[in-house]
């Protein structure tokens, strides 16, 4: 299973608090990223900037002043904050504050789950405060070509037991009409399928099974007065 150590990308573009906007812009552009890291004089993040957050200030030069009508409604202390964060000169003041980071023992499905959940296209890898490196979309891709090994050796025993224990942590698996059969790696569904769908995602699930070679599907469609009773 690989980490974040793995996958993550170890030199990292990092800037200081006081770097001006039109130099961040200048450097996205030109190294073909598109987030830096704000990093302290002790070496310890204290945001990032990301092209949104570029974007957001240029967007803010064409703000016009609120209506009469809509101050009645304004919070101060936030539409402060909106005008410093869209009008700001340096990293500081444009940064998003609240990083996203994960300890390098993370592994490479929990860091997808994590940027699917939360709308992102990176990660930090850090390790109390400090940054190790960064994860990206990019970076993800590169787990499904970095496969480990094909296990040789296993037994086409082992191979089915560990198809049927991958089957019994699915609940859409139903093991009670579905039967394993391997023979020289390659696995055999007998039985009885409810649908296409779940047909499907067993042999997904024996593809990804170490020892693997190949995949039949041998089953049937469910009679009728099987769903009166499964």
């Amino acid at each position: 299973m690989h980490t974040a150590h793995d996958l993550m990308t170890r030199d990292v573009v990092t800037v200081p608090p006081q770097t001006p906007v039109v130099a961040m812009a200048r450097l996205l552009a030109e190294r073909g990223i598109s987030a830096v890291p704000v990093v302290d004089s002790a070496g310890m993040v204290v945001g990032i900037v990301t092209e949104a957050d570029l974007i957001r200030r240029l967007a803010g030069e064409e703000d016009k002043p609120a209506s009469w009508f809509t101050g009645l409604f304004s919070n101060p202390a936030r539409d402060a904050e909106t005008y410093a964060r869209t009008h700001g000169v340096t990293a500081a003041d444009i940064m998003t504050e609240t990083v996203v980071s994960v300890p390098p023992e993370t592994s490479a499905a929990a860091i997808a789950h994590m940027m699917e959940d939360q709308g992102i296209r990176r990660v930090l890898v850090m390790d109390a405060g400090r940054l190790l490196g960064l994860v990206s979309r990019a970076d993800l891709l590169r787990a499904l070509v970095m496969r480990p090994p094909a296990a040789e050796g296993l037994s086409d025993e082992r191979i089915r037991m560990a198809v049927m224990a991958e089957m019994k942590k699915q609940p859409w698996a139903d093991t009670f009409l579905s039967m394993v059969a391997v023979t020289d790696g390659v696995v055999e569904f007998h039985g009885f399928s409810r649908s296409a769908a779940v047909q499907r995602a067993l042999r997904v699930l024996a593809e990804n099974v170490p020892g693997v070679t190949g995949v039949v599907d041998s089953t049937q469609p469910m009679p009728v007065y099987l769903y009166a009773t499964a």
